[in-house]
């Protein structure tokens, strides 16, 4: 073990307990990010496996605090998390998915630059191909707790091992529809230990697979309470309170509208941080509790007529006390 790397030296301890007697390929960094260098993760290892299925589980080392402790959280280890990934791999393929390190790194990066971490249940789209010189159906990510390494105290505090799972498009919709972990509880019924397979086809393609994530969906409402709204904003004029969309938006909108209210969840709209809080409640209100903001109150007349006032037009609100919905094509 490493004097000054007692962080780095926690996760090998872990993956020696389920690797006692294989040795990862490991890719380190040349020159440390903390020194400027290109990466946040200053090292990612490889093991092969055979069991359940053939596939790579790589880990990567570099969200968590690996050499001291800068936080001033004493509870967790920098970011609290360490990626983990399980890519499918032939039997006998000796030369790692470098493609998957790259992701890892670039999920890195966008944790560093932009302050925003994963947890599990987290999800988030591609916008492509999660390897994009593959032609592949997977087009998005999941989150959720490694189900063999778990969650580790470190004498930095306690750091997770946080899976990164693919996901199809209509399983990511699914995911944003209904829940992160009621997916990936119907993935790991195909695929064990949810080992990311760039070659398989949708969950959504099985009937009963479709079954379950429409009960689901009508059991538990939708777990995503957070939409960014290109284009959307609202004001309040005398006693008049407008609600402004983009067409290309209201679709999901009104979507996220019937998985979420009639739960009883609330559902934030964020456009470039004009904000809404939507609620339901038995009568109708308004308030601003600080500047860009607005939480709306709405009855069940309200919650229902919502999704049906988002289309193009100007369109009162029944069951309030006017609030316009107004939806523009431009």
């Amino acid at each position: 073990m490493t004097s000054d790397a007692l962080g780095w030296d926690a996760i090998d301890a872990r993956l020696a307990e389920l690797y006692p007697d294989l040795e990862p390929k490991h890719y380190g960094t040349l020159h440390r990010f903390a020194l400027g260098g290109p990466g946040p993760l200053d090292g990612i290892s490889f093991y092969p496996r055979d069991e359940p299925v053939p596939h790579w589980h790589i880990v990567g080392y570099g969200m968590s605090e690996l050499y001291a402790k800068e936080t001033d959280n004493p509870d967790e280890s920098g970011w609290g998390f360490e990626f983990t990934f399980r890519v499918a791999r032939d039997t006998g393929d000796t030369e790692p998915p470098i493609w998957a390190a790259n992701l890892l790194q670039n999920l890195a990066r966008y944790v560093f630059s932009s302050g925003n971490w994963f947890e599990p249940g987290h999800h988030m789209n591609a916008n492509g191909p999660i390897w994009q010189d593959y032609e592949t159906a997977v087009t998005a990510l999941a989150f959720t707790e490694d189900p063999e390494l778990g969650t580790i105290d470190t004498l930095h505090g306690r750091m997770q091992f946080l899976q990164v799972v693919g996901l199809t498009g209509d399983e990511y919709a699914a995911a944003r529809q209904w829940n992160t972990d009621g997916v990936l509880s119907l993935l790991a019924e195909q695929a064990p230990l949810l080992v990311t397979d760039l070659d398989r086809p949708s969950l959504t393609d099985d009937p009963a697979v479709r079954a379950a994530i429409k009960a689901g969906r009508a059991r538990d409402g939708s777990s995503t309470g957070l939409l960014m709204v290109a284009g959307f904003g609202w004001t309040i004029e005398e006693d008049t309170i407008r609600l402004r969309f983009k067409t290309v938006t209201t679709a999901m909108v009104a979507q996220a509208v019937r998985d979420r209210l009639p739960h009883g969840r609330e559902l934030l709209l964020d456009g470039n941080n004009i904000r809404v809080v939507l609620r339901s409640a038995e009568v109708f209100a308004v308030r601003r509790p600080c500047d860009g903001l607005l939480e709306v109150d709405l009855p069940a007349e309200a919650v229902a007529a919502l999704p049906d006032a988002l289309v193009p037009g100007t369109h009162p609100v029944p069951g309030t006390s006017h609030l316009i919905v107004e939806v523009s094509n431009d």
